[in-house]
């Protein structure tokens, strides 16, 4: 692997491409995407720049690979923020110029689909950021979260350390889009609990890799842009999340453990895992379901933590993925996780 770097950060005023390498669900609801263009210009002082792709459903994987190349390719855009995920972006991934990016590095923003992105930047030789779409953190009805803000704001514009902390209260329950009064209230919010910590007895200090635990999986099935070799992780910090499609524990578990046979598991001294999302509009559930669904994952991950990599400390409820807030993890940056102190520092 290319040793990793990372990009020169923008500047309040400069240009930032916004793409939909995945879904291009801009176009079917503009109301989100439109706040979170609004606030990357007034909040962020930043212009974002959209490609042919951006809006439009249905682009063929050549056309989002074209749009990335060009966004890449623009000096005079500073960075690449995605406007959503989606299912397929693993497609784009063999259309990609890779020296092409190599040669134009820039931070990209993205998570969930954009796991396929990340992992394809880390190969190159880039940090990525977890983290920051559009339509969902910057298009938050009402307003951002203010942890979400400030990661974000730290991530774009800064390269030294930043602390995380945990949040006083989560959310993970949507408002549909199509329906005007989402936008009319902040989303609802429960207590958070803090983070779970697991063999908390040392401190480590490695490169990042990980995401979306579904989109690792597809990865892994296709052979692309995984390691061949198991060793270039060791000494890594991993980090999982799960998203609204509330993959099963033992799916979560089959997963875990396929990564364990390839020998990659046990490489990773650490993991920060995401806070389960327990809820989506296909299966609304109530707190009791969602307590359950959360125990059950974390047990999951448990086991195959425990007969893969026995030594491996764990922090469950990290809010680095699909739940409200979201704080931005830097994909191939160094994170610094410290089990007696009960703290994890990323660098932007």
């Amino acid at each position: 692997m290319t040793t990793l770097r990372y990009p020169p950060k923008p500047s309040p005023g400069d240009r930032v491409a916004v793409l939909s390498p995945s879904a291009g669900l801009p176009e079917l609801f503009p109301r989100p995407y439109e706040l979170g263009l609004e606030r990357l210009r007034t909040e962020y002082g930043l212009e974002p720049v959209e490609y042919p792709t951006t809006r439009k459903m249905g682009a063929t994987p050549q056309q989002r690979a074209d749009d990335i190349h060009a966004a890449f390719a623009d000096p005079s855009v500073k960075a690449v923020v995605s406007s959503i995920g989606g299912a397929d972006q693993i497609t784009v991934l063999p259309l990609l110029d890779r020296e092409l990016i190599r040669a134009n590095p820039k931070p990209f923003f993205g998570y969930s689909d954009n796991t396929n992105l990340l992992a394809y930047l880390w190969n190159a030789g880039i940090v990525g950021y977890h983290g920051g779409s559009v339509m969902c953190e910057l298009g938050r009805p009402i307003a951002m979260h203010p942890l979400t803000a400030e990661s974000l704001r730290a991530a774009l514009f800064t390269s030294g350390p930043y602390e995380l902390r945990p949040t006083d209260r989560f959310g993970d329950v949507n408002g549909p889009w199509e329906d005007p009064a989402t936008f009319e209230s902040e989303p609802a919010s429960e207590p958070a609990g803090g983070w779970t910590w697991h063999r908390p007895d040392r401190i480590v200090e490695g490169r990042s890799w990980g995401g979306n635990i579904e989109i690792l999986s597809w990865l892994l099935m296709a052979d692309r842009e995984i390691a061949r070799d198991p060793a270039v992780h060791e000494g890594h910090v991993l980090f999982l999340e799960t998203s609204e499609d509330m993959p099963k524990a033992d799916d979560v578990f089959w997963i875990l453990r396929s990564m364990g046979e390839r020998g990659l598991l046990r490489r990773f001294p650490a993991l920060l895992m995401g806070r389960a999302k327990a809820w989506s509009f296909e299966h609304p559930n109530d707190a009791d379901a969602k307590a359950r669904y959360t125990r059950e994952q974390r047990e999951a991950v448990l086991r195959a933590v425990d007969q893969y990599a026995p030594d491996m400390m764990v922090v469950f409820d990290v809010d680095l993925g699909h739940t409200d807030p979201q704080i931005v993890i830097p994909y191939g940056g160094t994170v610094r996780v410290d089990g007696p102190a009960r703290r994890i520092t990323v660098t932007y």
